[in-house]
């Protein structure tokens, strides 16, 4: 299945016990690909995977892939810092009928470059399924360097990266000494359009949640010669986009905004903790300088 260049990095819905919302989330799937997504990430940082159990993760993909079908490319977030844990979560999730795989870097163990390498090319080897690579060292401790991601891009069902990196010169070597058929999302929203200048393919994204249309819209204004006009776009989105990326740690900012809007998707689960206060103030007041595409009759 073509992934597609606008994916959702999902958030996972819960309801007021804490326990995963599965018909909701389903319910959500079908709305974020009915507001302009290409597909979607299942159980990825957004999705708040540190505190989602095994089986939580493989009824969150069974879910949603039995509400989308075939209308969009679910990649499945099963990456970890455990070698092993990782190749088995992906067999297990290529069992379900996902439609390829999202691999974060090792976080905390702070691997050396040539370990990075051996745990994602262990992980694609046993999987038949396509694999893009997420770069964060933010999040993880490490950065994956471009040398790393040239490497593993010669493995055949390593098929491209989700970059967070920030580093732009990084990104450009990247595109530029890799094959043309693997690709680069970028793994921050408001760096998407520079990395689509750079011959980035696309971006897997928070703010579609709420936006999905327009965001496809600047996409599709850039590849059709339209720089000024998916400018124009980029730079209406880019105050949610930072809102919701520094209002509080994602996804409590845009968990925030689905259930101010009338989408509930609960409150995260600890160590993560609900915006209120002035982060919640913020984020309330930037939704209402923009026009939501996501449906959220419910």
């Amino acid at each position: 299945m073509e992934i597609g260049r606008l994916l959702t990095a999902m958030v996972t819905p819960f309801d007021r016990e804490g326990k995963v919302d599965y018909a909701q989330t389903q319910r959500l799937a079908s709305a974020l690909l009915d507001s302009g997504s290409d597909g979607l990430v299942v159980a990825g940082t957004t999705g708040e995977a540190p505190t989602l159990s095994h089986d939580e993760k493989l009824r969150l993909f069974a879910a949603v892939k039995e509400a989308v079908g075939g209308r969009g490319a679910l990649l499945a977030g099963t990456g970890t810092n455990d070698t092993a844990a990782s190749i088995e979560l992906s067999q297990e999730a290529e069992r379900v009928g996902v439609d390829g795989l999202l691999l974060t870097a090792p976080y905390y163990n702070r691997p050396t470059q040539e370990g990075l390498y051996r745990h994602f090319e262990a992980i694609a080897r046993a999987t038949r399924l396509p694999c893009v690579l997420y770069n964060i060292p933010s999040r993880t401790g490490v950065n994956m360097t471009a040398d790393t991601t040239l490497r593993l891009s010669r493995v055949p069902n390593i098929v491209g990266v989700k970059e967070a990196s920030g580093d732009l010169a990084q990104i450009a070597a990247i595109i530029d000494d890799a094959g043309d058929e693997f690709r680069v999302w970028s793994g921050d929203d408001a760096m998407t359009l520079p990395i689509l200048a750079l011959g980035g393919y696309g971006v897997i994204a928070v703010v579609s949640h709420l936006t999905g249309a327009q965001l496809h819209q600047m996409i599709d204004a850039f590849l059709e010669g339209r720089a000024a006009e998916a400018a124009r776009i980029h730079r209406r989105l880019l105050p949610l986009m930072q809102t919701l990326m520094t209002a509080a740690s994602n996804p409590a900012p845009v968990k925030y905004a689905l259930n101010q809007l009338g989408f509930p998707a609960g409150a995260p689960r600890l160590p993560l903790v609900e915006a209120e206060g002035e982060a919640a103030e913020r984020i309330a007041t930037e939704l209402r300088r923009h026009h939501i595409d996501l449906a959220v009759s419910v």
